[in-house]
Order: C-alpha cells, then sequence, then structure tokens
C-alpha cells in the first residue's frame, strides 16, 4: 500500500450491503458488533475483501454525509446473514444507524434506519415477486421521490434507488470513488 496521503477511496454499493453509523468510532461500532479488528487495509484490498468473503467486514475512517453530517461504514457480505439489528446497534451506540443492501442478480433491495434505538424506517422489495417484503414507518421525501409512498401501489425499486436513499439519509458510498482516503480501511471479522 502506498501512503495513505497519496491513496484514493474505492466506492461501493452495487451487489453488496453495509451500515452507516452517524457520528460513529471504529472501536465503538466493533465492540457493539462484537467483530475482532484484523488491521489496516488499504481502500482497494479492504473493498474487495468485504465484497468477496462471507467472514469479512471493512470499517471506513469517517466520511463527510448529507448536510455536513459524518458517518463511519461498515461494509461486506457477512452483514447480509449476521445478527445485525439497526434497533439494537443504535441503542447501544446512542445515534442513528442505517442498513442499506442491494442486489441486482437477486433483485433484493433494502434500507432500514434507526435514531437512538427506535426503527424509523424499513424497507425491502423483491424484484423477482415484484413485492414490498417489510414495510415499517412511513416514507420520507427521498423515498417519495423514487415513487415509494404507498405499500399497496405498484412499486419498481432497484440498485440505483437504494444508493438515493443513502445518498439523501447519508452517504451514497458509490459516490467515494477515487476520493482522496483520510486513512486507510480496517477490516474486522466475527
Amino acid at each position: 500500500m502506498g501512503r495513505v496521503d497519496r491513496e484514493r477511496m474505492v466506492g461501493f454499493g452495487p451487489k453488496q450491503v453495509w451500515l452507516a453509523v452517524r457520528d460513529g468510532t471504529a472501536a465503538e461500532v466493533r465492540a457493539a458488533l462484537r467483530l475482532r479488528n484484523l488491521g489496516p487495509v488499504g481502500w482497494r484490498a479492504g473493498i474487495d475483501l468485504a465484497h468477496l468473503t462471507d467472514d469479512r467486514v471493512a470499517l471506513t475512517p469517517v466520511v463527510d454525509g448529507v448536510g455536513g453530517s459524518r458517518w463511519l461504514l461498515v461494509v461486506g457480505r457477512w452483514l447480509w446473514t449476521g445478527p445485525v439489528s439497526v434497533e439494537d446497534l443504535s441503542a447501544s451506540l446512542g445515534t442513528e444507524v442505517h442498513r442499506y443492501s442491494t442486489h441486482r442478480g437477486l433483485e433484493q433491495h433494502e434500507w432500514e434506519r434507526a435514531v437512538t434505538g427506535t426503527l424509523v424506517r424499513s424497507f425491502a422489495y423483491s424484484g423477482r415477486s415484484a413485492e414490498v417484503q417489510r414495510w415499517v414507518g412511513d416514507p420520507d421525501p427521498a423515498e417519495t421521490a423514487i415513487g415509494i409512498s404507498d405499500p399497496d401501489a405498484d412499486i419498481l425499486v432497484g440498485e440505483s434507488d437504494v444508493l438515493r436513499i443513502a445518498e439523501a439519509w447519508s452517504v451514497d458510498p458509490s459516490g467515494l470513488d477515487g476520493g482522496p482516503a483520510t486513512g486507510p480501511l480496517e477490516a474486522a471479522a466475527p
């Protein structure tokens, strides 16, 4: 890995699952998720690790998000199957936590938002069956802008919609691509 000040961030999002933790620190989030610290890793290697393994995640340095907010992102396939509740994580950390997932091959797209332990919104859509699988809470303006306003209406959700919601609520991780890295990723495992 080259010097950190010369390294560039690598975006992610498609065919992936990630958490966004407002004002989170890697140590706090790792402890709350009961993850072992595997040490620093370069952005390309860390994103590849998170994308290609079922038992590793990568934690970003804190990144800037919507409205000047700051977010720590945790990315990895383990989050699809790992026992992660945004409500519990949000309560444990005393902050806002989001979970996003999108997989165009499976046509499965989801997002959740919890604030200090309260689930505010949870939405899941299966493109294979063209049905809403989960609808908790009321849609916000970002969701209505992409056509999600009524659980009984015809809805079509895709990968780009998940990224748009992430951008409106916290940070679109695909938009990180090429930006200067403020530090390496941290690899972790259950």
